[in-house]
Formats: C-alpha cells, structure tokens, sequence
C-alpha cells in the first residue's frame, strides 16, 4: 500500500511539475530529441540495409501460375516470386539450406541460374552458377549479376522431378547442351500457358524433340506441330517460325530462349479463329485495350466495355460496338473521343473513316484514354457528313411554347433553306407568315441571319439558334420607328459590386418616336401575357455597356436609343428587372426560355 501511495505521490508531483515547466522546455527540447531519435533510427536502418541483400527466387511453379495469366512475354514477374532477405556476408550455400527449408527440396538437387537482360530487353535465364561461385558470399554474387546497381539477386531455381515428382539428380550440364523453355498455344480457346522446359544439344534439331513436346503438350506423339521463337515485345512483337530441320545453334537458339508451339493444323483450318497462329495472338495480347464506351447522351456513366487491339482499324471498332449493340449497320455509330483533362466528350465527333487505328482515337494530346462515346445515328455517318446538322428553337407567335427541331440539309444550303424547310414543319399564325433566324447567347440576341448566309459555317454548338415569326409591325417601320432589343435581368450582389444578370427570352419590340415608357410597358405586359400583380413590381430600365439608367413612366424611351457606338446594337437595350421566377434548368435549355417557362417539345 505504502509504494502504491508513494507511486501515486511521484504521479501527482510530476503533473504539477509539468504544467510549471517553461515553454521552451515542453513544446522545443521534447520535438528535437523525437526528431533526433527518429533520424537515428532511419540511419540505422540504412545502415542495416547495406547489409543485406534481396534474393528473388522464381521456379517453374512460378512459371506455370503466371503465364497466360498475369504475364503473356518472358517467363516471370519477379515481384510475385519468393523473396529472401539475406545478409551479404551470407555464404551462398548456407542460402541454399535456406530454400532448401522453404521449398521443402534437398540442396543436391538444386541449380541455380542467374538472369540477364538482353539487348532486345528480354529477361532470361542465362547461365548456371558454378561451383567456385556457389562457395562465396551472397553479396559477391549480386554484384556478379548486376551489370547496375541494383539491391536484388534473381535467379532461376533448377530442380528434376521423377515419375513420382520427387526431385532426382540434375543432368551434367555441357557447353553443347542449351536450356529452352516452352509454351503451348490453342488457338481455338485463345490460351498461351507454359508446358515446361528441356535440355536439348545445340547441334539437334527441333525435329528430334517434337514427340516430346506432344508429350508435354498431352498431343498424339504423331500430331504436326508448329514452332516460334518468342524473340521481343517491345517496342515491338517479334515471334518468327523455327524451321525444324535446322540445328538449334543454326536457329541461333541459346540458353534461356523461349519456344512457342502449336498444332500446325489450327493454322490451316477452315474454323473462325481471331488469332489463328503464335504471333498473331502475341500481336493481340501486346496490343489489347479494354476500353469503356458511355452513350453520348449519358456521358458520366460506363455502358459497356470491349477488349480490343490498338491495331483495330475504324471499321472493326464500329463494328465490333454495333454487334455489342445489335445493331445491323455499324455506319450508323457515330464516335467522340475523350477529353482526359475535362473529363468530358471532346466537342467533335470522329468523321467516317477519320482515323486509322483504335490507338488514334484514344490518344489526347500526350495521354492516352481508355473512354469512346457512342451514339447511333437514323442514317449512315458518311450520308450524314455531307449534311449540316443544327437544332433550331421555334418561338410560336400565339400557342406558349418553344419546340426544337433538328434540320438536316446539304452543306451548301442557305439560312433561307432552313427557313423554308422550317415552315413544313411548324404550325404558323397566317400561311404568309415570315420567318427570321436568330443567335441567342446568354439570354441577349447577337446576330440576326441574312437568307442568304450559307449554313456550313454556323455554330449552334455553344449558342442557340431561334426561329420565329416577324411580327407585321417590324415590316412596316416608319422613318422614326425604332427596333430596339428588350432583356430581362437581375441585379446580383457579389463582391461588393453589382452585376447585371440577364435571363429569360429576349425579343425585339419596336418603339416610335414620341412614345412614353408608359405606353411601351402596356404593349410588353400584353406581349408577355404577365398578370397585373406581377408586373407592378416590375422596374424598366436603359442599359448600355451593362450599367442600368431606370425610367419613368413619363419619360420617352426612343430618345435613349440615339447612339450609335462601335459596340453594336445589343449594348444597349430596355431593360425588365423583376425576379427570375422560372425554374432553373440546364444551361443549354435555359438560356433562352420566356421569364415564365414556356414547354420546351423536341423534335428530331
């Protein structure tokens, strides 16, 4: 009990005396000793580190779990191999004893081999250790190995298997006797996987190993095959056919090359494979590309996904999504590359045949997208290329609401074509009515069309085009009538400035010279069809270069409009400011909508 007082008393004693310490002593000389700590112990480590070393052993287990499964080229990934952390100083064959733990396989019955990379950037197993250099220390063979600095030792673990699969005696290896491995292609299942390998005499030929390698291949001893030297992958695929009357050295085979086989008939057969022999499927494995495609009307979300080769030409990726889709006449699907820095569709879609390759439709400056938007036409893409394609908002003169047509007509039209093709389609308030062709952006009206300006070079991609009817009263303006253009807005408060925010549709309306604001206001509030209550609260204003001068009902409006300025005609106009009552919509719908909403129809 004493010593628990006492324990307790030296507690107490201490938090009172921390909480009276100087500053400096709590939060500056406790820091800089956990600093000081921490960077002895990284030093150690360091230190630590230079005396070891990292040992990565593959085997043919690990050969035959990754390929034509992680890996496709060369004979490992040496990162999912085991590894052993040993001390430099190590002699190797008490490293030995180590895998011999590991892998449960007596040293007598172990070879290893180290690996080299090669010219063509290949990495194979390329010779055998000797006996000299299995007597020194681990870290002397890792810099035997490494031609560069590197902290790991990789090798090649060399062990025979009986009919039983308990390990047996290595056979002598002699400067005649190459090491090969072996893969199997089928081409049918589209399957590479490794079957093995084999000590052949560098002055053999392959003829002599065939019933063999049916063996391993679970083939009749007498079934023709065919054979390839899997050579590179980068930058490009090398696989070329080994003649088999040749000798092996002829062949400039050597240790650690790879052989690729398969039944020579498949290469023949009349049967619908994609990739009918070794080099045409390692051709497909190098190049293939998952790619996602998201309908261009729902552009966030992924559809479906097709693996497919770079090397595919634009036929074959409309082709393979028109099947994806059912669809009978991939000339009707229509691509838009990616965008890898909005993340969004680019703005122009792929033309017919405007690309090469699969490659070139993901490439986005210096990256490259796994993402293609599609979107499947009425008619065929090269038929639809020669038209231009814009979608026009109808304003109707009496019935409240705004319809939308997609026109399509050759490149070479005029805006009086698509005005004349526009009349079939709408309802119009008397048969003789004329139509006019505005650009509307941000709630202001930019540009009336002339008939005769021709279609190809209007953008309707980021402004809207509006058509409506010209009211009777625009086509007789007398001398001192003026057209004058009127927007509604609000004043917005941010930053301690005010901002003028224009919104709803804005219009024409024709003003003559001796006329009041009162008298301009009855004929907007009929235009407009806005209830008595409403308009009230409404104020009117002339705006020029953004900067409101509000009127009154006695003052006489055309007198503001006797300016003319560089800035053109939609600089200044009468303004309605009331409360944006409609409901908010995208911007694209939007920005061109009466004060209160009209229905918004589409037609395509």
């Amino acid at each position: 009990m004493d010593r628990l007082l006492h324990a307790q008393a030296i507690g107490v004693s201490s938090s009172v005396t921390d909480a009276h310490m100087p500053a400096n002593i709590n939060s500056g000389l406790l820091p800089e000793r956990l600093i000081k700590e921490k960077e002895a112990k990284e030093h150690e480590k360091k230190e630590e580190a230079h005396l070891y070393t990292i040992i990565k052993v593959a085997r043919d287990e690990d050969l035959a779990k990754q390929i034509g499964r992680d890996i496709y080229f060369d004979l490992v990934d040496h990162d999912r191999v085991k590894c052993f952390r040993v001390k430099k100083q190590m002699l190797f064959s008490h490293f030995k004893e180590e895998v011999a733990k590991e892998f449960g396989i007596p040293v007598q019955f172990m070879r290893f081999w180290f690996w080299a990379r090669r010219r063509n950037h290949s990495y194979r197993p390329d010779w055998p250790l000797t006996r000299l250099e299995e007597t020194t220390f681990v870290g002397q063979l890792r810099e035997v190995s490494n031609k560069v600095h590197n902290a790991e030792l990789k090798l090649f673990l060399e062990v025979e298997l009986g009919l039983d699969l308990r390990p047996i005696a290595l056979p002598e290896k002699t400067k005649d006797d190459i090491l090969l491995f072996f893969k199997l292609y089928d081409p049918e299942k589209e399957e590479l996987r490794y079957v093995g390998r084999l000590f052949v005499k560098s002055f053999g030929k392959p003829s002599e190993i065939l019933t063999k390698l049916n063996e391993m291949a679970g083939y009749h001893p007498e079934e023709e095959i065919a054979l390839f030297e899997e050579i590179k992958f980068e930058p490009n695929v090398m696989c070329e056919p080994i003649d088999k009357k040749l000798t092996f050295r002829a062949s400039q085979l050597g240790d650690g090359d790879i052989v690729c086989f398969q039944k020579a008939a498949a290469m023949d057969s009349d049967e619908r494979v994609r990739y009918p022999d070794v080099p045409s499927y390692l051709e497909y494995v190098h190049n293939r590309q998952a790619v996602h495609f998201r309908s261009l009307d729902k552009p966030k979300e992924d559809d479906f996904c097709l693996e497919m080769s770079r090397l595919y030409t634009y036929d074959d990726v409309v082709e393979r999504v028109a099947q994806q889709l059912g669809l009978d006449d991939p000339s009707k699907i229509r691509l838009t590359p990616h965008n890898c820095y909005s993340q969004q569709p680019k703005p122009q879609p792929l033309k017919y045949r405007g690309v090469d390759h699969l490659s070139d439709m993901l490439v986005h400056y210096n990256q490259t997208s796994d993402i293609l938007y599609y979107e499947v036409l009425d008619i065929p893409l090269p038929e639809l290329q020669g038209l231009k394609t814009l979608r026009v908002a109808f304003n109707h003169a009496t019935k409240d609401e705004v319809v939308i047509h997609t026109i399509r007509l050759p490149k070479q039209s005029t805006v009086g074509d698509v005005l004349d093709h526009l009349k079939t389609k709408v309802e119009l308030s008397h048969p003789n009515a004329e139509l006019r062709l505005l650009e509307v952006f941000y709630h202001k009206i930019y540009k009336v069309f002339p008939p005769s300006e021709k279609i190809e070079n209007i953008n309707d991609q980021y402004w809207t085009l509006r058509a409506e009817e010209i009211p009777e009263e625009e086509k007789n303006l007398g001398p001192h009538d003026r057209l004058i253009h009127v927007y509604h807005f609000t004043k917005d408060k941010a930053q301690n400035q005010m901002k003028i925010q224009n919104f709803g549709d804005p219009f024409f309306l024709v003003i003559h010279e001796a006329e009041t604001l009162a008298d301009i206001k009855v004929r907007i509030q009929q235009k407009l069809q806005v209830p008595d209550e409403e308009f009230a609260k409404w104020k009117f204003a002339f705006l020029s270069l953004g900067r409101p001068e509000y009127l009154q009902d006695s003052d006489i409006v055309s007198s503001r409009f006797q300016r003319r300025d560089v800035y053109g005609a939609w600089e200044q106009y009468l303004g309605l400011e009331h409360a944006d009552n409609a409901p908010k919509r995208p911007h694209t719908v939007n920005q061109n909508r009466h004060t209160f909403e009209k229905p918004v129809k589409i037609y395509n």
